[in-house]
């Protein structure tokens, strides 16, 4: 059996701490897919399209990795792609209890789904999409934050 992971997030840009977490856990799955967000309540500065994009230049020459973008609960996701795991990238102490209230309800809804969750390698633990969207409205410079691929 194939060991299917999906990695949900916004991906608004992706960052190099997208990345970092994506390149790990690439080697733990059979497939990995980030699946790109839509939540109705965030207006979202890049189209879904343009982040899938960018996860697929980034990732083209690995066939373990694809992205699509997603509406509604992220379990009935995992169901229709077939993932019996999702993971979550986690920077912060105070990310981890956010994300393991989401885990214990996602466990609730699909006890079959395991969630597990990766630490950031340290030098991207600050970096986020948020900060990142706030550079770029000001007209900073953001390449150290994000891939070379991600170009707006």
């Amino acid at each position: 059996m194939q060991r299917i992971c999906l990695f949900p997030g916004t991906f608004d840009p992706v960052t190099k701490g997208h990345v970092d977490v994506i390149q790990r856990a690439a080697s733990l799955f059979d497939k990995l897919i980030i699946g790109v967000g839509i939540n109705a309540s965030k207006q979202p500065m890049f189209t879904v399209e343009q982040r899938c994009q960018w996860i697929h230049d980034i990732f083209r020459n690995d066939p373990r990795i694809e992205a699509t973008g997603y509406t509604g609960l992220t379990i009935d996701f995992c169901k229709k792609v077939g993932a019996q795991y999702i993971l979550r990238g986690i920077r912060y102490v105070s990310d981890f209890e956010y994300e393991k209230a989401i885990a214990d309800m996602n466990r609730m809804l699909a006890p079959e789904i395991e969630t597990l969750f990766l630490t950031c390698s340290p030098e991207f633990s600050t970096i986020s999409s948020t900060l990142v969207r706030d550079v770029i409205r000001n007209g900073g410079n953001v390449k150290l934050f994000v891939p070379e691929e991600v170009k707006f």
